[in-house]
């Protein structure tokens, strides 16, 4: 390494064979042709002052070394002494590296990898194929982890291969117990269909990143930057989760939509006009976003239509911002549909409408909103939340302790309550009747009814899941408790369906991501087969054929009669 640098190869010979400490210029050189840096140097450079430090009387040189019971002075024959300063030298470097290796591991979730980044309170960000460990986010991850590092290995030990990144706001440390076990389930559908995809004779395989922009999404910009300098070098040709639907979320889809140009499938993103018009925030266009969730749109819609016929006079909840203080598009989204759904709108309270900040401490302000609805000379029997399930379990808390809390309430909401425990507490209180309705996915039984037209593919689906990968085998329960291992297998199916058909176009070569992009919008006539049936993307990046699958579900108590005569 040394000859590449200021240093002939023939010096570097007669220097070290000769019986004589090498010079300090010539040590300063080799280092530097050794690739050590100024810093790295340092020990080396210390030890050469040492051993330099006092000739012996008789003309040789004299090194001094600290002992047990005080110093002992070593006379060497010059090429021993050679040899001497560079084991001392190499034991004071190594406990350098090492020192600089435990720092580095501390700032980089206790891996090598840079692109893994240590934020604060332990929460691991950042973009991995699973050979960084299986436990860098955490040990409810690590079974997932672990199949996806191994399927990965052997993909890319096959060479035909393409790179996935799964966009996720990824953690086991959020403090809100009630999305951890979400994002488990979210991660193991994902790995799911890359698994099964790989398993089919089609071709390229498929290679996954999990890319993770941390529990409440701050760290978007991060993982999205990544991503964005792998998209040549790794093959990289399509993005799928993308998170949330809130400001993050949008940010990065239109970064990954100009910069990267990567097509995109969302599996969480609900919010009205979150596709690729980009009518959400109303800043033009995100070419290549597709999404496979139901819209809030879709979701309210069918709660009004499922509703007993009556009057009812109904109070609105509701928080536009996120904890990061950004907005919350889901949340503005079903304020929104309230406001505007014909068969919602009309029994909305202009008087009882109440909005809060989650900075404040929803578990203070919402008792606070909860006994507004006693008082008043109109009986609140109907409540529209449009906030996060994070504080539902809270508000609900807060109904039951109303003054008026023995009068049964209704309380409506989106999908996002699909994480609310069935068990609540609340929720079956027999002093304060509480009934919770939303609209999401059908639950596992449902999917296994005789009725269902994508039986099959469900049934598929959850065989697939629940298989040993690599070792490893995932719960049952995490399709029975959440929906979002469904939502996000079809989010990858979908970009693998785009993928497939545009290798099918062209055999000879490997396709890029604007192939797949265009792929993507053509999936016309329910083109995809996922876990939830089959489905197409619109023009917009819409999942068509959705009225099959649009489900009200019911928790607490049953749904009361409304006792006000209808208009």
């Amino acid at each position: 390494m040394a000859r590449d640098g200021d240093l002939a190869v023939s010096t570097i010979s007669q220097t070290l064979d000769k019986d004589k400490l090498p010079s300090r210029e010539f040590t300063v050189k080799y280092l530097r042709g050794c690739g050590l840096t100024a810093e790295e140097q340092k020990p080396w450079l210390k030890c050469w002052d040492t051993l330099d430090s006092e000739p012996s009387a008789g003309g040789g040189r004299r090194w001094a070394f600290p002992a047990v019971g005080g110093h002992r002075r070593l006379r060497a024959g010059l090429a021993a002494g050679t040899a001497l300063a560079l084991a001392v030298g190499l034991v004071a470097w190594q406990l350098h590296q090492r020192s600089e290796e435990e720092e580095f591991r501390r700032e980089h979730c206790g891996t090598m990898n840079p692109s893994l980044v240590t934020e604060t309170g332990g929460e691991c960000t950042g973009v991995t194929d699973g050979s960084d460990g299986a436990a860098v986010f955490g040990d409810d991850l690590k079974p997932v982890m672990t199949a996806i590092g191994a399927e990965n290995q052997n993909v890319v030990e096959g060479g035909d291969y393409v790179t996935f990144a799964f966009l996720t706001p990824l953690t086991s440390k959020d403090a809100n117990s009630l999305t951890v076990g979400q994002y488990v389930a979210e991660l193991e559908g994902a790995y799911t269909a890359v698994a099964e995809e790989n398993k089919k004779d089609s071709r390229p395989k498929i290679r996954l990143l999990v890319a993770s922009m941390g529990s409440s999404q701050k760290h978007w910009k991060r993982a999205v930057d990544q991503l964005e300098t792998r998209r040549d070098s790794e093959r990289l040709v399509a993005v799928a989760g993308m998170g949330l639907s809130q400001q993050e979320t949008v940010d990065a889809a239109r970064e990954l939509s100009k910069e990267a140009e990567l097509p995109m499938v969302g599996d969480l993103i609900t919010a009205d006009g979150f596709d690729a018009t980009g009518a959400v925030d109303g800043k033009g266009p995100i070419s290549g976003l597709a999404r496979v969730a139901l819209s809030n749109s879709d979701q309210l819609t069918a709660i009004s239509e499922e509703l007993p016929p009556g009057r009812r006079t109904a109070a609105l909840v509701s928080t536009s911002l996120t904890p990061n203080g950004t907005r919350d598009l889901y949340t503005e989204s079903l304020d929104k549909g309230f406001r505007t759904i014909e068969g919602l709108k009309k029994h909305l309270d202009d008087h009882s409408d109440f909005a809060f900040d989650p900075r404040g401490g929803p578990d203070a302000i919402l008792p606070t909103i909860s006994q507004n609805f006693c008082n008043t000379d109109k009986t609140i029997d109907t409540v529209y939340y449009a906030a996060r399930v994070r504080y539902l379990p809270d508000f609900l808390d807060a109904l039951t302790k109303r003054s008026c809390h023995a009068q049964p309430i209704t309380v409506i909401t989106g999908s996002d309550a699909a994480a609310l425990d069935p068990k609540t507490q609340a929720l079956h209180d027999p002093d304060s009747p509480i009934t919770v309705l939303y609209a999401s996915f059908p639950k596992a039984e449902q999917f296994r009814a005789p009725d269902n037209p994508g039986r099959g593919l469900y049934e598929a689906f959850a065989k697939a899941f629940t298989s040993p990968h690599h070792g490893q085998q995932f719960p049952t329960e995490h399709l029975t408790s959440s929906y979002w291992g469904i939502v996000a297998y079809d989010s990858v199916i979908t970009a693998a369906t785009a993928l497939h058909n545009a290798a099918a176009h062209n055999p000879s070569s490997i396709p890029n991501h604007h192939a797949v992009r265009n792929e993507l919008y053509a999936l016309r006539n329910n083109a995809v087969a996922g876990a939830s049936g089959h489905f197409g993307i619109d023009k917009n990046g819409n999942r068509t054929n959705t009225d099959t699958v649009t489900t009200v579900h019911r928790l607490g108590q049953p749904l009361p009669k409304t006792t006000q005569p209808s208009n």
